[in-house]
Parts: structure tokens; sequence; C-alpha cells
């Protein structure tokens, strides 16, 4: 067989999933490195991490203290940073259950290596957006209380009719499946980390979460029949979740709103946003730990292609809104999209169209693709673009009411950007600690991933 005729034969040959040909102890040493050594610098990154998280604890403690008017809150923008800041912390968590789940039924071998980046990403995404909603209210002690659906106590009815409701069923229940989803695929590593610690304590913190696991097949059956589960459970939440967020605007009667691209939209931009946050940590932390071996360039473009394609969904979506608007006949809804383009948000709108709907088109190269540096600029890129689009969906849409005396701008206070800052900090810190105690990569997947790879290659050389 002919070179060219193996290449088209083997997807393999587009690229190596994994570098060499590591055995099995090589892969624990490389895989386990970081657990029981860490990178030098991996102190500093956690302690400023830790000190900006600080922020966020001051911001909320301000706002529980001194309520919500310590935020650029205003009418009419009634809505700001905490919905902006949601919407946008509940996309970036798609990422993780599209790569686990979806790719896992589809059998497609290159999400190995980055789903359990992209699961923890998920699960410590969600707990920032779990946080907007729950200070949002202002006085969540009092929320807490008036919000549980407990009628028969209460002599009253929640609103079920409204998406608010949705969002917490929807949202608790995405986290939750994460979590055990998560949890699940480590529990194998988690083992071979109490095998391998040299630490008594580290024996017996990972005995007790790997939960008596011994490797016999009998674990490994009902282990892939659970996994397997979990991820039938979890695909319909990547396309529910994100389309009962929509409908927190979907159903207002407001222009800009109260549209029906919304669900496909909000899907394809939260996946979209979450691959390149993925990308964003995935770069970094692949040459800081030295996985370059188990996190190849093809698992990079790969990501990539995903990125543009979603890229020109979310494009479409932008299009299909302006046209809409227009053909609609709608003079308010016109007026709305006028006000994006050219009113006085129109550079954080045309900032917005470079970032998410210009950049990705440069994955068209393979060249870009597979340049590292610019991965990573544009995944950053790409998640600033998506964090204007959610600001100029809620704010643009409520800055210019129907009435001209009605209008007002809306301007974050340092408070606002405190929360916000410190979501972003609290959520590095958790992954630092993510990528310090537990294995960053499925160990056990990437081993069974080897052993399929050589068996390939060496079929491949009998034929």
């Amino acid at each position: 067989m002919t070179s060219d005729a193996a290449a088209r034969k083997d997807p393999i040959a587009q690229g190596p999933l994994i570098l060499g040909h590591p055995s099995d102890r090589d892969l624990n040493q490389t895989l386990l490195a970081p657990v029981f050594d860490p990178h030098a610098n991996w102190k500093k990154a956690a302690g400023l991490a830790f000190a900006g998280t600080g922020l966020l604890v001051m911001g909320v403690t301000l706002t529980v203290a001194r309520g919500i008017g310590m935020w650029g809150n205003n009418v009419p923008v009634c809505w700001g940073y905490g919905i902006i800041n949601f919407v946008w912390w509940i996309g970036i968590g798609h990422a993780g259950t599209l790569i686990s789940a979806i790719l896992l039924l589809f059998q497609q071998k290159w999400r190995t290596s980055i789903n359990r980046f992209a699961e923890a990403m998920t699960i410590f995404a969600v707990m920032q957006a779990g946080l907007f909603p729950l200070i949002h209210t202002g006085r969540p002690w009092f929320a807490i209380y008036w919000l549980f659906p407990y009628p028969a106590t209460m002599g009253i009815w929640p609103n079920f009719k409204s998406p608010l409701i949705w969002d917490v069923f929807a949202v608790s229940t995405y986290f939750t499946i994460s979590l055990v989803f998560w949890y699940t695929g480590l529990v194998p590593d988690l083992a071979a980390l109490r095998d391998t610690a040299k630490s008594k304590l580290q024996r017996i913190a990972y005995g007790i979460f790997a939960l008596g696991w011994k490797g016999s097949s009998r674990h490994w059956q009902h282990y892939r029949i659970g996994y397997l589960i979990l991820a039938g459970l979890s695909t319909p939440l990547v396309l529910s979740v994100h389309s009962i967020v929509s409908f927190d605007f979907a159903v207002a009667q407001l222009p800009g709103w109260h549209t029906t691209i919304f669900p496909p939209y909000f899907v394809a931009g939260a996946v979209f946003s979450g691959f390149a946050m993925v990308l964003t940590l995935m770069i970094p932390a692949r040459k800081a730990l030295h996985f370059e071996s188990v996190v190849t360039a093809r698992h990079l473009e790969n990501m990539a292609k995903v990125m543009l394609v979603t890229g020109l969904i979310v494009a479409y979506g932008y299009a299909m809104e302006n046209f809409m608007a227009w053909y609609g006949g709608d003079e308010n809804e016109a007026f709305a999209f006028v006000n994006r383009r050219s009113g006085p948000y129109a550079p954080l709108y045309w900032l917005m169209i470079f970032c998410n709907v210009v950049v990705p088109q440069t994955f068209w190269v393979k060249r870009m693709r597979t340049s590292i540096a610019w991965l990573w600029i544009a995944s950053i890129l790409v998640n600033v673009g998506m964090w204007l689009e959610r600001f100029i969906i809620i704010v643009v849409s409520l800055h210019r009411d129907f009435l001209p005396s009605s209008w007002g701008m809306y301007a974050p206070t340092w408070v606002d950007w405190s929360i916000f800052t410190g979501t972003l900090s609290f959520f590095s810190l958790l992954f630092l600690l993510f990528l310090r105690f537990v294995p960053s990569v499925a160990v056990a997947e990437v081993k069974e991933l080897a052993h399929e790879l050589a068996h390939e290659a060496q079929a491949g050389g009998h034929a």
C-alpha cells in the first residue's frame, strides 16, 4: 500500500493524536507529573488568582449589604452586568458537554486528550454563572425563601410560565449531570493516583475518591455503561440549556429580543465561545505541563475547525437578525438594529463583528489553524466578542425605549467590574486547583487510545 493510499484510508494520517509510541509507564509519568511535581510557577499563578477572587468577595459583599444600587443598572437599562455575565458564563460551559458527551457518542478519538479540560471548564463556568441570578435579586436571603417552589407551604404557586424559572431547573440539571459525568471519568485516574502516591495522606484521600476502583473487568463494564448513559443524558442538555436561556429574551415583547432565531443562535454562540475558552486555557497549560505529546496540533486544528463552523452560524444569525428587522416592516424593530450599527454603542457592535465574524474566517487557512500563537490570540478575541454580543443584546436593546424621553445610557460601576473580574479570577483559581490535584488529561483513555493506535499501525504495516 502506497503512502498516499494509506493516508486516504486512515484518517489518523491527517496528523497524530499521540506523538511517538509511549508505553503505559511513560504516559503515567507524563500525565501524573503535575499532581506529584507541580510546575514551579503554579503557586504564583494561584496566589494571583486568589487575590483577584478577593474582588469578587468585596463586590458581592457590597451588593448584599447595600443592594444592586451599587451597580450601573438604571431605567431603562434594568438588566446590566448581572445578566450579561450570567449568559456569557453559561455559554462558555457548553463546549465541555459537547466535547465529552457528543464526541464520545460519535466515537471521535480526538476528544480523548482534551475532554477533561473541557469538562472541568464547564463545571467552573456554571459555578460563576449561578452566582449572578442569585445576587441580582438584591436580597438573596429573601429570594431563596420566596422563590423556592413549595406552593403547598406558602399557599401560592410560582409562575412556571416564566423562563426565569426554567433557567433554575435547566442550569441546575446541567451542572449536576456535568459534575457526575466529570467525576465518573475521573475514577480510574484517581485510582492510579492512589496506587502511585508516595504520601500516606495522598493515598488515603485519593483512595476515598476512587470508590474502591480495582480495574477489574466488572468495574470496567459498569464504568463504560454508566459513562455512556451519562453521555446520553448530557447530549440533549447542549441544546436545551442555552435555548432556555435565550427564552429569557425571546419571549419578551421587546425589539431586538422577540425573535425565533435566538435558540439556535444562542446554542451556536455558546459552543463557539466554549471552544474558544478551551483553547485559551489549554494552550498555555499544554506548554507549561509538557503535554505536547498527547495534546497535538491535530487536536488544536480540529477545535479551530469547530470554531469556524460555529462562527459561520453566528455570522448567519447576525445577518438574519438585521435582514428580518428590515424585511418585517416594524419600525421599532428596524430602529433597534439601526441603533446597534450607528448608535452611541456602535463601536462595540463593530468590534463584536470583527471578533466573531472576521477573526474566525482566518481558520479557512491551514497555516492559521495550526499556528499556536494565532489560535491563542483568536480564542481570546472570540471570547471578547461573545461577551460584547451579550452586552449589545441586553444593554443596546434596552437603553433606547419606545419614547425618546425614556432614553438613557448605561455605564457599569466599579462594583460591576469588581464582580466580573472576580469571577474570572475565581474561575482561574478553580482551574489551577484542578490542574494541581487531579490529572487534567484522561490517563486511562489516552492509554487505551495509544494501544488502539499501535494496533492499527501494526495492522496497516501487515497490509
